[in-house]
This record gives structure tokens, C-alpha cells and sequence, in this order.
């Protein structure tokens, strides 16, 4: 693969503090754990949303926000989150949790789904995300990828790799999944937006698939079947194969991108850390695992509250919104000891970083497959990495899009 990339517009388009991330809080520069372990001493919930509580008083948009309408509350405890994410029945996933319908987009994928519609969706689409699958999409897509974009900075000394290297590789492994060519992967990113535009982009693919399968996603979408309460065999329509790519596109071109950029910064302002992990590429994994504990990319999740409930000790009236920080629950003491210490030896625990419950992530094998082939790529050829002492140091930033600016680093 040659990649065509356009550098200036990765970065435009992968800017946390641009107009495409702003409304989510990319301007937000400032540590809200702080307050976030604040918020959790005092109470399991508190009425009010997470960057209100936080300090934050623009109003901001990420799911279950905004919601003007409907009561808010938020929820910053391990226990307390887990909680509402093992019962799916009183706090579903969209404010209806039907199944897929209306226009195309993540808004009638199965991302709203509940029930047995949800069960049935996923179980079509979930063989390909298995962990024994990891192997098939390191070996179509993400190494090959990988090793495009370190060529194209190896010679040069240093480079900045949030954008120029974190932020293109999931977008390049999603695209090559579907059969896009590299050409037009930023063209689909830009689209997002209006998902009219994506279709236009994967409706001669999907067409070509189902007449000739590959070994591609596109051909496995095109192909899974799913029997009816009537014993009716059905395979996916087109509109929910295009659902279901602009979901993996959206949930999985951002979310990889900026996890991937907060463990390398993580890492690179560590070098005991880092220089561990280099001589014993073992520990790569674990250092993976506690980025997604320390510092979740999204720091928080929504559910939409079904029926009167009472929850750890406050009143929930049916139709609010239960907004649960899990940035704060996977710092919560009661479960990890020094829980602000990115300490890679720490004994393993699951976190709440892919979520729980029925909608647990998706993709986040696929996720954990591009960090670990990104980042083990980049310490096997370029052993010296460090941070460029000459330029700004990289900083967390965003309320409800964590991540990284940009990571300046040597290598010669």
C-alpha cells in the first residue's frame, strides 16, 4: 500500500480542539479528575450532567446530551456505573432503544438498539471482532498500514505522531476493511457528517460484494444472515450495512486515534516506562490496558432511564438521562490503589474504558490489535523515540473527547 494521504488535511479534520471536535469540549484544558474524585466522595449521584458538576457551563453534545427536555443526572462511582451498565432493561442505550429505523447514521445503528433486536444485530456482525479475529485485521489491514506511515517518517529524525501517525491508522484499517481505496479514506471522514456522502462512497462496494464476495468486511456484512421470530431467514438490507460502516467509522476512526496518542504520550513522558516496555515488549499490553484504565478517551456514557427507579439512594424519574463518568469510575479508590498512577505493574482489573454489559464496545479488540501493531511497530524501528525536547510537551485535553495535542518526538 502507497499511502496518498494528505497531511494538512488529517490534521484539520483530526484536531481536538477544531470545529469538529469543539462542540464535544475540545476546548477543555484544564485535569477534571480533581473534581471528578470531588463529586464521587460526596455522593454515588448527583443531579445535573458531568461537565456542569465538573465546572463546565457551555453547553455541550455527546451522547445523551443535550436533552434540554429531560432530567439529568450523573453518576462517578466504579460500583455505581457498573451498575447501571448490567441493567440495560431500566437504563437503555437511546431514549426508545428500537430497533434500527429512519435515516442512515449511528442514530438507527445498533448502537440504539435493545432487547433481542440488539442480541440478534450484534451476533451477526460479532464473529468478525472476536479476539481470534485480530489476526485477520493485522494481517489484511493494520500492519500493512502501520509500516506505510513509518516509512513515510522514519527518515526524517522526528515527526509528530498523534495526527501524522495515531490518527491515520484506524482510519486507514477501517476504510481498507470496506474496500475503500487510500485516496478516498479522508473523503469518508469528512462525510461523517452526511452519511448521504458515505453511501455514495460504499453503494457501488456493497453491490460489487454482493455479487462476487471478498475477504473483506463489506463481504461479511453482505453475507450474514439472521432467522426471524418466524423462522424467516433475512440477510442485512444495504441501509443497514451503510449503519452499521458509518457507526465502525464513527465510533472507531476517533476513539482508536486518541487512545492511541494518550498511551504514547503516556509512555513517552515515562522513559523508565517506556525503556521497560522496550526491552520486554510483554509489557506493551499492560501498559495498553492501564492507559484505558487512567485515561479513558471518552470519559463518559449515557443511559436513558426507562421507569421510576430509585438508585443508590436518589430518586430517578422515568425519562432522564443517567449520565455515567467512567473516567472517574476507573479512578474510583475503593478498586484501584493509587488510582491517579499510570503504573503499568498494577495487578490487572477490568475498567469501564470499552464500556459493559450488552453494548460493550464492538470494536475494541480491533482497537487493542491497531495499539498494539502501532505502537510495537514504531519502538522495533524507531527504538529511540523520545519526546522533542525543543518543542511543546503533549497535553491531555477535551471534556468528552480525551486525547492528546500533538506529539513532538526524535529519533535520530
Amino acid at each position: 500500500m502507497t499511502t496518498t494521504l494528505d497531511i494538512s488535511r488529517v490534521r484539520e479534520l483530526f484536531d481536538l480542539r477544531g470545529s469538529f471536535l469543539v462542540q464535544t469540549g475540545g476546548g477543555y484544558s484544564d485535569d477534571p479528575y480533581p473534581a471528578w474524585h470531588r463529586l464521587r466522595a460526596q455522593a454515588p449521584v448527583h443531579a445535573g450532567t458531568v461537565h456542569e458538576l465538573t465546572g463546565v457551563a457551555e453547553p455541550l453534545v455527546f451522547h445523551g446530551l443535550p436533552h434540554p427536555d429531560r432530567p439529568h443526572f450523573s453518576a462517578f462511582g466504579y460500583e455505581v456505573c457498573s451498575a447501571a451498565y448490567r441493567d440495560p432493561v431500566t437504563f437503555a442505550s437511546s431514549p426508545d432503544a428500537v430497533g434500527a429505523t429512519g435515516a442512515i447514521g449511528t442514530d438507527s445503528s445498533m448502537l440504539v438498539m435493545g432487547g433481542a433486536r440488539h442480541r440478534r444485530y450484534r451476533g451477526l456482525v460479532q464473529p468478525s471482532f472476536v479476539p481470534a479475529k485480530a489476526q485477520w485485521w493485522i494481517r489484511n489491514w493494520i500492519e500493512e498500514t502501520v509500516h506505510a506511515l513509518i516509512d513515510e517518517i522514519a527518515g526524517h529524525g522526528r515527526a509528530e505522531l498523534n495526527v501524522d501517525f495515531c490518527a491515520a491508522i484506524p482510519v486507514l484499517t477501517i476504510t481498507g476493511s470496506f474496500g475503500v481505496p487510500v485516496a478516498q479514506a479522508l473523503d469518508i471522514r469528512a462525510a461523517l457528517r452526511r452519511p448521504g456522502a458515505v453511501v455514495e462512497i460504499l453503494a457501488p462496494i456493497v453491490a460489487a460484494r454482493r455479487e462476487q464476495p471478498a475477504d473483506d468486511l463489506i463481504s461479511v456484512l453482505v453475507q450474514a444472515e439472521y432467522t426471524d421470530d418466524d423462522g424467516v431467514t433475512h440477510r442485512l438490507s444495504d441501509d443497514e450495512i451503510y449503519s452499521f460502516s458509518v457507526l465502525l467509522l464513527t465510533a472507531g476512526s476517533g476513539t482508536t486515534w486518541k487512545q492511541m496518542g494518550i498511551t504514547l504520550t503516556a509512555l513517552l513522558q515515562r522513559p523508565e516506562i517506556l525503556r521497560a516496555v522496550n526491552e520486554d515488549r510483554r509489557l506493551l499490553r499492560p501498559a495498553i490496558e492501564e492507559a484505558l484504565r487512567w485515561s479513558p478517551t471518552d470519559p463518559m456514557f449515557s443511559r436513558f432511564v426507562t421507569a421510576d427507579t430509585e438508585f443508590h439512594g436518589t430518586p430517578l424519574p422515568a425519562g432522564s438521562v443517567l449520565h455515567l463518568c467512567i473516567g472517574a469510575a476507573n479512578r474510583d479508590p475503593d478498586r484501584w490503589e493509587r488510582p491517579d498512577e499510570y503504573d503499568i505493574a498494577r495487578p490487572p482489573k477490568p475498567s469501564l474504558a470499552f464500556g459493559s454489559g450488552p453494548h460493550t464496545c464492538l470494536g475494541m479488540h480491533v482497537a487493542r490489535a491497531e495499539m498494539l501493531t502501532g505502537i510495537g511497530a514504531l519502538l522495533d524501528r524507531l527504538p529511540n523515540v523520545r519526546l522533542d525536547p525543543d518543542a511543546e510537551p503533549p497535553r491531555l485535553i477535551g471534556m468528552y473527547e480525551r486525547g492528546a495535542t500533538a506529539i513532538p518526538v526524535r529519533f535520530d
